[in-house]
């Protein structure tokens, strides 16, 4: 099995989101590497990004500039039409 397929399966199997030190040190690769092969299953629909700012913040008018929001690592999960 590829490590682009692995990486795919470690989402699969997890029970919630994943950020990606947490899937790099699980797959026990460089998470440069790791960033790619998200990127490429991003593109493709299968994985969406999950972390970064909160969503339901309505204290400001632009999240980017929010003083009460704190941004949060980026994760990432399987896409809602993924099948598991």
């Amino acid at each position: 099995m590829s490590m682009l397929h692995q990486v795919l399966d470690a989402f699969k199997a997890a029970q919630g989101p994943l950020s990606l030190d947490e899937l790099a040190r699980r797959l026990e690769i460089d998470r440069g590497a790791l960033e790619g092969m998200i990127d490429f299953w991003v593109r493709k629909g299968r994985l969406i990004e999950t972390g970064g700012l909160a969503e339901d913040c309505v204290t400001c008018h632009g999240r980017q500039g929010c003083p009460f929001v704190v941004p949060q690592p980026k994760s990432y999960a399987l896409s809602p039409e993924e099948p598991t």
